[in-house]
């Protein structure tokens, strides 16, 4: 049974917290204190919305995208759909693999449109969207363990650049993945692009018909589920380093690809304590990091 809606300040008082069904933001923005306050009311007021407007989509948002898909109506559905049609041809995928992105994204959206904020950013479980007026940064933290969070890596995001979407995936985290990835993180342009790009690339991190790894069909979990019977990873035993290589090294190669075809900037692998990163990461990925917060200025 779905509870009320929760919109509330976190005890810290610079952070709103908007939960409704599945769906989790954790939202700050940074300026003057009016426009600040106007930009959590038009998120607030726009959230409470979202979850029924999926909802009257969702067996179209779960079903699988393919080269003549019919595409959904609504402004987020819209955006679930363009992240992972270019995937049509290519892997199993359905619109629910940039959901939290592309709620992320809608929610910044309006805040932005409403308020000239120096920086934002709209956190969806992992999934981030992020706003930088010029001179602004971000240093963001990539966790290893969503169940038990620590840093394996953080990446830094300035005005100058590009990327404004940040998203996570992998076996751990609160989605199925059909991989053995503990975390893939990905940016791209937006939210929604990266995270379809992150299942994608997560998926891909894999080691076919181990006998360390433990999966079942996703619906045995969750009937729901818009992955159906495909199996999807529950537990991954120690792993060899040659096995730990070829399991990364099949999803460098489907990253490299992304990034060739202009669908991601960077992404960072991991897997049991080893990490990959594509080539063009090195400039805004950092191994070497403390145990810092998620997001720090």
């Amino acid at each position: 049974m779905r509870g009320p809606e929760v919109i509330r300040m976190l005890p810290d008082s610079r952070r709103l917290h908007l939960h409704d069904g599945p769906i989790d933001l954790i939202v700050e923005a940074s300026g003057p204190k009016t426009y600040v306050v106007a930009a959590y009311v038009a998120a607030a007021r726009r959230f409470v919305s979202i979850l029924d407007e999926l909802c009257s989509e969702l067996p179209l948002l779960r079903a699988q995208v393919r080269k003549n898909s019919r595409r959904p109506r609504g402004a987020i559905a819209q955006r679930m759909f363009a992240a992972v049609e270019p995937y049509a041809e290519q892997c199993f995928i359905t619109p629910m693999a940039a959901v939290a992105g592309a709620v992320a994204e809608t929610v910044l959206e309006l805040m932005t449109a409403t308020a000239p904020l120096d920086r934002a950013y709209v956190n969806d479980g992992g999934d981030i969207a992020v706003h930088l007026a010029p001179g602004q940064r971000y240093r963001i933290g990539m966790v290893e363990r969503p169940e038990c969070p620590s840093l394996f890596g953080a990446l830094e995001l300035s005005a100058d650049e590009g990327a404004r979407g940040i998203a996570t995936s992998g076996w751990r985290g609160r989605s199925f993945s059909l991989g053995i990835a503990d975390a893939v993180t990905v940016l791209a342009e937006t939210a929604a692009i990266a995270d379809a790009a992150a299942t994608v690339i997560a998926n891909a991190v894999n080691l076919v018909d181990h006998p360390a790894i433990t999966r079942v069909p996703a619906c045995e979990i969750s009937p729901d589920s818009d992955l159906g019977d495909l199996l999807v990873t529950r537990d991954v035993a120690t792993l060899s380093g040659s096995e730990i290589a070829t399991a990364l090294e099949a999803g460098v190669r489907v990253a490299e690809a992304l990034r060739e075809r202009g669908l991601i900037h960077s992404a960072a692998l991991y897997l049991q304590g080893h990490t990959r990163i594509t080539a063009s990461a090195c400039e805004s990925i950092c191994l070497d990091v403390s145990k810092r917060s998620l997001l720090d200025a």
